[in-house]
Parts: C-alpha cells; sequence; structure tokens
C-alpha cells in the first residue's frame, strides 16, 4: 500500500481530513424542475464518493440572479436546502466531509436565465463566451452571452448579502462549510481584473478597490458561520473569457493578504489544465504561502506523481482531482494502492441527463467482479 503524503491526514479549519485527495468541484447539471433541486440521484453521486479527503460540491448559485447555466443547483428556495440535506447526510453516512461551492456567474449567464433579459457585472462588458443553455425542446446548446448590464452600488450590498444568506442556508443543509467561488471568469473574479472592472467607484481602478468586493463577501460569510468554515477559490492564470489583466497575479495575491487576516480556512487554485497552459512557478507558490498561512489546494492536469511533489516540497497541502473522481467513485482507494483507474466512457453524459455516466461508474471491487463474469 502506498505511503504516499497525499494519505497523510490534514487540519482544515476545525475538521481533520483523514487523507489530502479532494473532490474537485464540477457542473453536473441534473437537478430537478422546475427549481433547480438537488435530487436523490445527487445524493447518491455524492455519497459514492465520499471516500475524498474532501468533497466541494458542483458549483451553487445563490440566487436566481446569479444563474449562468441550465439544470444547476441553487441555495436560496427550501426546497433547495431540504434537496442538499440529502446530498450531505449521504456523505456523512458513509463517512465524508462536503463544502457548498457558492456561486455566483455575473456575466457568464444567458438573457433566457433572468427576467429582463439581461445578466449583471461590475462593467456592462461582454465576455466573449458561451453558456450551456437547454431549449424549449429540451436540447443543451452553447450560446452566446450578451452584453450584461452594470450592478449599482446597492445592488453590489445585496449581492454581498446574498452569499451570506446562502452560506447560512449551506449549513442549514448540513455542509461542514463553503466554498466561495472566485474565478474562472465568474462575477467576483470580473471584480478583480481590469478587463472586466471599468468602475469609477469604490469596486474599480485600483487592485485595493478591485479586492473590495471578494473581501466584503468572505468577511460577511466568515462573520455568518466562522472563518474557519470558509474556503475561496480562485484562478490566476485564466485568460479566456475576456479575463486576461497583466496585474491578475499580484491583485490575487493582494486579496490573498485578506483572506489571511480573515482567516480563512484554505485557498483553492483553479490552475490552468489545457495542455499548453502556463507553468505555475515556483516564484508565485512561495509568494503565496509568504501571503496566506492556512492551507492551500490546486486543482488542474494533476496524476498522484505531480501532486506528491507539490506537497512534499510545502507548496500546498492538499489536490482536488475532477473527472478521475467520474469514473473513479473510490478513487483515493484506487490511488493508495496503486490500482489502475477508469476512464470516462460517453462525454456526452458529463451535462444533463440521467444516472447515465452518473452514478453507474462502478467502485473497484465492483468492476473487478463485473470483469470476471
Amino acid at each position: 500500500m502506498s505511503t504516499s503524503p497525499l494519505f497523510h491526514p490534514l487540519s482544515l479549519g476545525e475538521l481533520t481530513l483523514p487523507q489530502r485527495v479532494v473532490m474537485a468541484p464540477m457542473t453536473r447539471s441534473r437537478t430537478a424542475q422546475p427549481g433547480d433541486v438537488p435530487t436523490p440521484m445527487m445524493a447518491e453521486y455524492y455519497g459514492q464518493r465520499a471516500g475524498a479527503g474532501l468533497i466541494i460540491s458542483e458549483a451553487t448559485q445563490i440566487s436566481p440572479q446569479g444563474k449562468g447555466y441550465s439544470f444547476t443547483p441553487g441555495i436560496y428556495s427550501q426546497a433547495q436546502i431540504d434537496g442538499w440535506k440529502q446530498v450531505t447526510d449521504a456523505v456523512h453516512h458513509n463517512g465524508g466531509r462536503i463544502f457548498l461551492q457558492l456561486w455566483h456567474v455575473g456575466r457568464m449567464s444567458h438573457p433566457s436565465l433572468h427576467a429582463d433579459g439581461q445578466p449583471v457585472a461590475p462593467s456592462a462588458l461582454a465576455p466573449d463566451a458561451q453558456v450551456w443553455i437547454v431549449g424549449d425542446d429540451g436540447i443543451g446548446r452553447m450560446l452566446d452571452c450578451p452584453v450584461p448590464r452594470a450592478l449599482t452600488t446597492d445592488e453590489i450590498h445585496a449581492t454581498v448579502e446574498d452569499y451570506r444568506q446562502a452560506a447560512l442556508n449551506a449549513m442549514a443543509a448540513g455542509f461542514d462549510g463553503v466554498e466561495i467561488h472566485g474565478g474562472n471568469g465568474y462575477l467576483i473574479d470580473q471584480f478583480l481584473r481590469r478587463s472586466a472592472n471599468q468602475r469609477t467607484d469604490a469596486y474599480g481602478g485600483s487592485q485595493a478597490n478591485r479586492i473590495r468586493f471578494v473581501t466584503e463577501v468572505t468577511e460577511s460569510i466568515s462573520d455568518a458561520i466562522g472563518a474557519d468554515k470558509v474556503g475561496v477559490r480562485l484562478a490566476p492564470f485564466i485568460t479566456q473569457r475576456g479575463m486576461d489583466d497583466s496585474e491578475a497575479i499580484d491583485t490575487i495575491l493582494l486579496a490573498a493578504g485578506e483572506f489571511n487576516r480573515i482567516g480563512i480556512a484554505y485557498l483553492h487554485l483553479a490552475e490552468a489544465d489545457w495542455d499548453d497552459a502556463p507553468t505555475v512557478s515556483l516564484g508565485f507558490r512561495r509568494d503565496l504561502r509568504a501571503a496566506f498561512s492556512g492551507a492551500i489546494v490546486v486543482a488542474g492536469n494533476y496524476h498522484k506523481a505531480s501532486a506528491e511533489a507539490l506537497i512534499n516540497e510545502g507548496l500546498v497541502d492538499a489536490v482536488a482531482f475532477g473527472r478521475a473522481f467520474i469514473a473513479n467513485p473510490d478513487l483515493p482507494f484506487r490511488m493508495q494502492r496503486n490500482l489502475p483507474l477508469a476512464d470516462i466512457g460517453d462525454p456526452s453524459t458529463l451535462f444533463g441527463g440521467n444516472h447515465k455516466g452518473y452514478t453507474d461508474y462502478p467502485d473497484y471491487h465492483q468492476q473487478l467482479k463485473q470483469s470476471l463474469i
């Protein structure tokens, strides 16, 4: 059996993770309609993967305004809270731990999802991107994001309150904590970058102003549920979706200092995972360690050996795996024993659909039995 550093315990706030293989947040678009309500099938899916050191749920909209894709879950209605309670019960019953990822997409949305036909953002700038929308014919398509409407200052304050209430709702649903989605070109990331934020008020212009929104969101949530139950996800190296900004790294390091002051449990970096993505420099990793004393989780194109190397060098504390967890519900079990990993069968099952490509991937023992039949 492996003696990998991936399988050493890790303190994360008040939680002790038995190992450091984290399940990354992955949109799967399988909620019940209408209402974007989590289902018993979702509870089965997450319960199957409770062997992760920590599960970070799929991105979950904090309000109707925060929605950007079809069939993604929310955490603002009682029906959604009750639906998520089935999920947390299943994970805890199987010995796991789970955080809810809180999400507002900002301009990464489509008019069909909004009563007034217009998404919102820091500034009225289109992202040059598409989102997955299911039409009246029941078929999902990638559709262009329009020019959004710029949020007023009062609306920004109201959105901070939406985040706070969503965190309280998550705790009512039985989650162990929340992760604030501040990456991948969504609303918080839009505030951080000059390419998406051209405001001239207290939320735009200087780096200090551009981190104000995420700082207020993080402080508000931490005051509501405890900073030790809060993580933040950032995407320092994303350039697509109109997010290219030469100040991005400096801005994120400045924000990391604020997160350290607030005392949150961890930072989660969504690192570039495409083939020609930039290499994350040791300098950046060391600068982040200097700015933030909590745990650091990374997600990208990692495998066991590369994850072990970063942990051994003291540059990160845990590594999140995405697609590997889809096809291998018992991924930590397989990794610890150096067992072969299954591949995703049909990529068309990733978004939307039923149990196929969702809850029907067998664990290693089930797979072995099937191969002997």
